[in-house]
């Protein structure tokens, strides 16, 4: 499933090709054909995502809301219009181009009551600049609950999946069974500026990256990362491998039905 920096970076496309524009919307599948009236013709006028969803404000005040969940098969194709081919959930099009969305797990028209009850179950999201991480550290500071089961709760923090939650843990040193009420502010509030930093630079790369500098593969003289997701990691997908810092083989369990990753040396229970 995307993490919020894929979702803030299709925001960010989706205003740069529609936004302020008028847009033809279309269901060449079929299955959203009511909702895609509801949209065509009207200007989009904000592209914004919460965590992991994306929300697309269209008509003179932004009233009719997009919302889009990507879920694990969702996918967005952006560029020159071709004919549809396959299963198109939904199709913008505008002079800039198109989008096409295909298998996401929600697509639906919301009105601006609808997108407040959906924001207010959500978590506060690294990404947005009106995130509150004392709100999450409220929730947080008051249960047993792992700090790796927190930190895939969406109501709780918005937007990290399971590589950020396993490389921000591993950069700040923490356990992954730690309780929440056992984490202390103090490094809440690292993991929380930690992944800030990190989602950010996802959002201008397209990929996650985690290593600090002097664990690049350039500076290790070790060959690249070589995964479907990309990027230079710490300890996600590295079970049994050697941690770049210390050298201990890095450990993997199942938790709450989520591969987990750390480790032992370096995040000391």
């Amino acid at each position: 499933m995307p993490e919020g920096h894929t979702i803030h970076r299709l925001a960010a496309e989706h205003q740069r090709m529609f936004g302020g524009r008028r847009v033809r919307a279309t269901s060449p599948q079929g299955r959203f054909g009511e909702g895609a009236r509801l949209l065509d013709g009207l200007v989009l006028r904000e592209a914004d995502a919460h965590g992991k969803h994306l929300l697309l404000g269209f008509g003179e005040d932004g009233e009719r809301v997009l919302h889009v969940h990507l879920g694990i098969y969702g996918k967005y194709f952006f560029g020159e219009a071709p004919a549809p081919v396959g299963a198109v959930r939904l199709r913008l099009s505008g002079g800039a181009g198109y989008a096409d969305l295909r298998g996401p797990n929600a697509c639906e028209v919301l009105d601006r009551g609808e997108v407040k009850v959906l924001r207010d179950r959500l978590g506060a999201d690294p990404l947005r600049a009106d995130a509150d991480p004392e709100v999450a550290w409220r929730r947080i500071s008051r249960t047993r609950t792992s700090v790796a089961v927190l930190l895939m709760d969406q109501s709780v923090v918005a937007g990290p999946g399971n590589i950020y939650r396993a490389e921000v843990l591993f950069r700040q040193g923490v356990h992954p069974l730690v309780a929440g009420r056992a984490l202390g502010r103090e490094r809440w509030m690292g993991l929380w500026e930690d992944l800030r930093v990190l989602m950010a630079e996802g959002v201008r790369v397209g990929r996650i990256d985690t290593v600090r500098p002097e664990h690049t593969p350039e500076a290790m003289g070790r060959p690249p990362r070589v995964d479907e997701h990309g990027g230079e990691v710490y300890v996600y997908r590295r079970a049994g491998l050697p941690c770049l810092v210390c050298g201990t083989a890095v450990c993997a369990d199942v938790l709450a039905g989520r591969n987990l990753f750390w480790c032992p040396a370096c995040q000391p229970s």
